[in-house]
């Protein structure tokens, strides 16, 4: 039966219910229980029968009554509602009353004895106690009745708490409604029926939000708390919507900024406190030890700590359990949901914590974890504690937990036994959190405090570091920042030794804030700096230095150095190297061979693991990848993703390499007045922020943008700008990518030598990717008369790799044949051009190789040739390269140049309507079913 009535009551908790007239508006959804409201209204849409009954059970605060308002507001019949109230459970009918009030008193279907009953039930009228069975048949006549004139929904909340005399009726009510136009829903908590008692009804049990829509519910709320408190926040309530809603009012506006102002424990509301902290204060002190214990000690084996806490043992939780806190098993103590532990905790003095923090030290084995929890049981500066605190958390920082290192040093610096020491790791902590973890309040508070134990020198690299990283992300000076941090590298006592992790750190932040500042002077300087390290830079270090800060000067030893590098990756990389080695790996065209790490790294900060800036990098790194690997759908999206992930940690530089790829992307489609808009809006951000050497990657996502809009004057001004004509720029790693477009736009408007010149630069650097090879010898090709350097662009290796670029070269490589009347050459190439171009939706391309193939007498559909079927030869191939062996393993399976194999698999991608060979496998499963049918 369909959910339909016009609402004529609405009663919520312990409230009365009265009359109100019905909503005209349609209630505001859910946060994630638009799933939950459905299916309670298809249990009754697709029961086959009229009516009908349906409990919906779930914890305290899951949302039960917040879901019944729901369903009550989109009914358009009538709605009677109740709830039980705690402070009348011990008046008979007093729920009854509640929900057949706004009835009245005539009760005209009633026989007299029926009416007689009701109204003495009800308390209309004065008489003998009546009949229960009596009653309950007259109610259930009467609402009959009712429901004759329009459709019934019958809501009862709070079931647990309905007087014994109601529960009975209503239960009695709730299994005679099928065939009637009565639906009745009622709720409780889970395991809490009260007198309502097993009455065989259907039962629905309301989950926990998701944690998506958990975080969607907070940020809407609550939209300035800071990423870790968030989080925080997330993990104690579990996806308890009250908790959710009530826990942030109990924090001050210090504690909604800054994670490591919280304490132990959240601290409970008043409304949350009358949930859970008065049971536990009323257990036993023995029951409250162990609930302690088990809430601060996390995965201990709860055996040890029995065993640590001498004179418990089991049958002490028996009231807790009893009190329905908690699960006990042999060697397990589970909370029923972490609010629990939070009001346990908070139920406790701190006396009592530093005890159970000193029993949990003696029952772990992890020295890390044995150390916090001393850490944390003492109160006087213990300089040994401290140091190991400190190690500690250079570890979870190497491991990617950035909130974990920082709450490590903050508590190391209480404990430090001198203000130097507290100094120092005051500026670590405010480092990790500007640098790494996202969290700006928290690093700008702790940098200022450990200015103010008057012993940081200037020239201290991690208070230069953090203080610099603060700037950029909060509209500063990127010129100013880079100069505190150069300034302190090159003061610092350090002696440039290669293997101190602080100046490793500084000297990374220096590359790229060198990068971003744009000039020679800023690059060269760096470069002199990482020159100075002994006895050898690092080799992640080396190649970020030449690969990626510097690609026209990398040597062939820097690349093997690199594809080492890469080599030695694994999908359980630390964070930080794992980024770092994509960093140089981006200009050194081999992100394709990271992919695997970098997406398990961006799922598991998804889920809340991990740090955000290492978060931020990697998909940065898959969106220039999936953008040169022809998937550019999913490269916006990740973007979008960056551009959330960005403004949720306070990284607001950041934001510009995103909308660097969406131009990219823009322009890659034709769509020129939105990569216009990107790039303009970016330069002027740059501009404002001093940042030079962000408006070299816009500018060249800008000259591919009127290269695809046929204007090659603006083009080659675009283009000129990442690199002078005839050179190719050092410390402006694009000026690699945007070669072509300069060549390409200096021949159509004229300039002829300037493409000459600029075409001889770019020979230089063939060697540092496939993608290089082929941009800069169609370069060549462009402005000789040979033949020859277009089929030796096009002979390379790994041409499937860069769709786009590759469709590009076989354009203008069509092109010329075209103009040179060689029309079955010329059609051989614009076809392969124009199918990929179609496939990729580079629109400006493949209609310019659309109309080329006009000139040679065939006519080709503006689409991807999807449905065309491949040969036996190319199915061979395909099915091969999909089993991810490589061109050159196909061609010595079946006889073939690895040139020839990358020629059929361009062939090959159009007709199955892809543009890479990640796609194969998926692909092929398609074209099979399709192909059978």
């Amino acid at each position: 039966m369909s959910l339909q009535g016009v609402e004529i009551s609405i009663g919520t908790g312990d409230a009365p219910a009265g009359a109100s007239p019905p909503r005209e508006d349609r209630p505001v959804p859910l946060i994630g229980r638009e799933q939950d409201i459905s299916a309670i209204r298809a249990y009754f849409d697709t029961a086959g029968v009229r009516g009908g009954a349906l409990l919906v059970s779930g914890d305290a605060g899951v949302g039960k009554t917040a879901v019944l308002d729901q369903l009550a507001a989109r009914e358009t019949g009538m709605v009677l509602r109740a709830a039980g109230a705690q402070f009348e459970s011990e008046i008979n009918y007093s729920t009854l009353n509640q929900l057949l009030f706004p009835l009245g008193d005539e009760m005209p279907p009633l026989s007299e004895a029926h009416r007689t009953a009701l109204k003495c039930a009800l308390g209309f009228d004065v008489g003998p106690v009546p009949d229960r069975l009596v009653v309950s048949n007259a109610a259930l006549i009467w609402l009959r009745a009712v429901a004759k004139e329009q459709p019934l929904l019958i809501i009862v909340d709070d079931l647990h708490w309905v007087d014994r005399a109601s529960a009975e009726v209503l239960s009695f009510v709730a299994r005679r409604l099928v065939g009637s136009p009565i639906v009745f829903l009622g709720a409780c908590r889970t395991g809490e029926r009260g007198f309502f008692g097993q009455s065989g009804l259907n039962e629905t049990t309301l989950s926990p939000l998701p944690v998506p829509a958990a975080r969607e519910l907070v940020n809407a709320n609550f939209p300035d708390l800071a990423p870790a408190v968030r989080r925080r926040l997330l993990e104690t309530a579990a996806g308890n919507p009250l908790a959710l809603l009530e826990l942030p009012s109990a924090l001050d506006g210090e504690q909604r900024s800054d994670f490591t102002t919280l304490s132990e424990a959240l601290p409970l509301p008043e409304r949350l406190q009358g949930m859970f902290s008065d049971r536990v204060r009323n257990l036993p002190e023995k029951a409250r030890q162990m609930l302690l214990l088990g809430a601060l000690a996390g995965n201990v084996d709860f055996a040890r700590l029995r065993s640590a806490n001498n004179g418990c043992v089991l049958d002490d939780l028996a009231p807790a359990e009893e009190a329905r806190l908690v699960h006990t098993a042999p060697n397990r103590l589970t909370f029923r949901h972490p609010l629990i532990k939070a009001a346990v905790v908070e139920a406790s003095s701190e006396s009592e914590r530093r005890w159970a923090h000193g029993v949990i030290a003696t029952a772990v084995d992890s020295p890390e974890r044995r150390v916090r929890h001393l850490a944390e049981s003492t109160l006087d500066p213990d300089e040994t504690i401290a140091a190991q605190l400190e190690q500690g958390a250079h570890a979870l920082s190497k491991r990617g937990d950035a909130l974990g290192a920082i709450g490590a040093l903050t508590r190391a610096a209480e404990l430090s036994a001198t203000q130097d020491a507290r100094g120092r790791r005051l500026a670590e902590a405010a480092y990790i959190g500007a640098e790494n973890g996202g969290e700006m309040a928290t690093a700008t508070r702790l940098l200022g405090d450990a200015r103010e134990t008057g012993v940081l020198e200037t020239r201290s690299l991690y208070a230069a570091a953090a203080a610099a990283h603060l700037l950029i992300n909060n509209d500063g000076d990127v010129t100013t920042a880079y100069r505190l941090l150069a300034g302190a590298v090159e003061a610092g006592d350090h002696g440039f030794d290669a293997e101190d992790p602080v100046l490793t750190e500084a000297m990374h932040s220096l590359m790229l804030i060198s990068w971003w500042v744009g000039t020679e002077e800023a690059g060269h300087h760096h470069r002199a700096l990482v020159n100075k390290l002994v006895p050898a830079p690092s080799p992640v270090t080396q190649v970020n230095a030449a690969i990626f800060a510097d690609p026209v000067t990398a040597t062939d030893d820097d690349i093997a150095t690199l594809d080492a590098l890469i080599d030695s990756v694994d999908n359980d990389e630390e964070p930080t190297r794992l980024v770092r080695i994509g960093t140089a790996a981006l200009f050194g065209d081999r992100l394709h061979r990271l992919r695997a790490p970098e997406r398990l790294l961006v799922q598991n900060a998804r889920e809340g693991n991990g740090p955000a800036r290492r978060y931020i990098g990697a998909l940065i790194h898959l969106a220039v990848d999936e953008f040169h690997s022809g998937r550019w759908d999913e490269a916006w999206k990740l973007c979008d993703e960056g551009i959330a992930v960005c403004a949720e940690h306070g990284f607001k530089f950041f934001r510009w390499y995103f909308d660097w790829v969406q131009a990219l992307v823009a322009a890659g489609r034709g769509q020129v007045a939105a990569a216009r808009q990107l790039t303009d809006t970016t330069v002027r951000w740059a501009q404002a922020n001093r940042a030079l050497g962000v408006t070299y990657f816009v500018q060249q996502a800008r000259a591919l943008a009127e290269i695809g809009a046929g204007d090659f004057q603006a083009a080659y001004q675009y283009a000129t700008r990442v690199s002078p004509a005839g050179q190719v720029a050092r410390y402006r790693p694009t000026a690699l990518w945007s070669g072509l477009d300069l060549v390409e736009a200096a021949l159509h408007i004229g300039r002829r030598q300037e493409a000459e010149q600029h075409a001889a630069a770019l020979a230089a650097t063939r060697h540092v990717s496939s993608r290089t090879r082929l941009l800069a010898t169609a370069a060549g090709a462009l402005v000789s008369s040979d033949l020859k350097e277009f089929e030796d662009a096009l002979s390379g290796p790994d041409l499937n790799v860069w769709p786009f670029d590759t469709a590009r070269v076989r354009l203008l490589y069509g092109e010329r044949l075209r103009r040179m009347r060689d029309t079955s050459g010329a059609r051989e190439q614009l076809t392969l051009a124009h199918d990929v171009m179609a496939a990729l939706g580079a629109v400006p391309w493949r209609d310019r190789a659309a109309a080329e193939l006009r000139a040679t007498g065939i006519t080709r559909q503006a689409s991807a040739t999807a449905d065309a079927l491949l040969t036996p030869q190319e199915r061979e191939i395909a099915d091969l390269a999909g089993s991810g062996m490589t061109n050159k393993q196909i061609g010595e399976k079946l006889f073939l140049s690895h040139r020839t194999v990358g020629d059929h698999l361009y062939k090959i991608f159009p007709k199955l309507g892809i543009t890479s060979r990640a796609a194969l496998r998926d692909a092929l499963t398609s074209y099979d079913e399709r192909t059978v049918m």
